[in-house]
């Protein structure tokens, strides 16, 4: 069986931790490790697993190489989407990717299960249904009449512990999500799936020809840069843009839902993560530098300053480096609108944080003015950044922590901790950490424009343009 991990949100209901190009699925929300790390670490133990399919969007395809390094996961492949086209093609060329007779077990990235044996049974009994040419989804046993999810209706038709799907229902309203929690025979969408590599695409050209002969194309075109998988961006802007779920499960006679209860949660909003995290005895949620008073019932999480908050309940407060969020907790749903705003204003703050990641490490913009910038770069072990010049702006560099090799012009150079170096305006360079631990510089940028797009690249370890 082969873990298909998707990672293609982008988490925008938990702005201002969740950004565009640092959605929620590559953040410890709800344990040391991030949540893509926890989607492959809960599969521990499963007998059979085959190294994991990532599918991520290009601009990701860093992150989620280090992250899966981090935790000794091997992947088969990292398949990068250029543009976003909804879950189906996303699997169709994973299962393209994969022999006929491969089982997959497609997970999103971003999920929360707390009882693993519960969730490793039902992978079991799926496992098996999909050995007879089944596809199977999981229909998670619902505890409220949720508005916030979509939901999957079973038919009366049992194989073994799973129901025939009859199906997929929009996120309802309140008085219909309360019908259908009384009826028993309505699940939450999980968006998880199990099913035979070739009974999947047997399928799909059932349904969708056109998506299907789009992804062999895009699969057979493809790139492959060591773990990626580089899809051409012309041929997948013609794919059709559709679920899985009304692309091919709905549709087909082979779709089976099993019944879950294994403490799922999407976390799809602040209200959901303080649902998931231990509380202190006035059933608040805190995170960082944060002193309370006569606060009840609230998710405070400070990533950067001191918070404090007296007298308030029911609140979610989130600071970070550059914004600050204060919301009801009934209405955080509304952050979407927020974020709305800010896209329409070109606003920075939408994606991207003040520390910014790289491949090489990251960078801390930590002072800016109209002719100046000061950033904090850390370059990881044996990581070299592009060789590259600027046509507007001089950079002084301070080296805090470690051995620079810094390649200026005509000379190569090593400098080391209280020692400096000065890149001229138009002067062709480099910075590499030939050592053995992180390499800390102050980088103090002058000059007219200091924008990142003034940057010319001659060569670069990780073939960014």
């Amino acid at each position: 069986m082969i873990p298909v991990i998707l990672s293609g949100g982008s988490g925008t209901r938990l702005w201002p931790l969740s950004r565009g190009q640092y959605p929620k699925q590559f953040l410890p929300l709800v344990s040391n490790h991030t949540m893509l790390q926890d989607t492959l670490l809960r599969l521990s133990g499963l007998e059979g697993l085959q190294p994991p399919i990532a599918v991520c969007n290009e601009e990701h395809r860093f992150m989620m190489a280090e992250q899966l390094w981090e935790i000794d996961a091997k992947p088969a492949a990292i398949i990068l989407e250029p543009v976003g086209k909804n879950t189906a093609p996303a699997i169709t060329m994973a299962a393209l990717s994969a022999d006929a007779e491969d089982i997959l077990l497609v997970l999103p990235a971003d999920h929360v299960i707390t009882d693993i044996n519960a969730f490793h049974q039902a992978i079991h009994h799926a496992q098996r249904l999909a050995e007879q040419g089944f596809l199977v989804t999981f229909g998670i046993v619902p505890t409220a009449p949720e508005t916030g999810y979509g939901y999957i209706k079973r038919d009366t038709v049992q194989q073994g512990v799973a129901f025939n799907l009859a199906a997929f229902v929009e996120k309802p309203d309140l008085e219909t999500a309360t019908d259908y929690l009384d009826s028993g025979d309505y699940f939450w969408n999980s968006g998880m799936f199990v099913f035979k590599a070739s009974c999947f695409l047997n399928e799909l050209a059932k349904f969708d020809v056109t998506m299907l002969s789009v992804c062999q194309k895009a699969i057979s075109t493809a790139q492959v840069d060591v773990d990626f998988v580089r899809v051409d961006k012309d041929v997948f802007a013609t794919c059709p843009s559709n679920s899985i779920d009304y692309a091919v499960m709905e549709k087909t006679d082979l779709a089976v839902v099993i019944p879950l209860d294994a403490g799922w949660n999407d976390i799809g909003s602040w209200s959901a993560l303080w649902d998931v995290t231990p509380k202190d005895a006035h059933g608040n949620a805190i995170s960082g530098d944060v002193i309370t008073r006569d606060t009840e019932n609230s998710f405070i999480y400070a990533e950067h300053k001191l918070v404090t908050v007296i007298g308030v309940q029911d609140l979610v407060v989130v600071e970070t480096k550059d914004a600050l969020m204060i919301a009801s907790k009934d209405k955080v749903q509304d952050v979407k609108h927020i974020v709305d705003q800010l896209k329409k204003a070109h606003r920075k703050e939408v994606e991207t944080h003040r520390k910014i990641y790289r491949p090489w490490g990251h960078y801390d913009l930590v002072d800016e003015g109209e002719r100046h910038h000061t950033k904090r770069i850390v370059v990881k072990p044996k990581a070299k950044l592009s060789v590259q010049k600027h046509h507007h702006r001089a950079e002084h560099w301070v080296v805090v922590k470690g051995t620079a090799l810094v390649s200026r012009g005509d000379e190569t150079v090593l400098i080391t901790e209280n020692e400096s170096t000065y890149i001229p305006v138009g002067m062709i360079h480099s910075l590499e950490n030939p050592g053995v631990i992180p390499l800390e510089i102050v980088e103090v940028q002058s000059g007219s424009y200091l924008g990142e797009d003034d940057i010319v690249r001659f060569s670069d370890h990780y073939h960014r343009d």
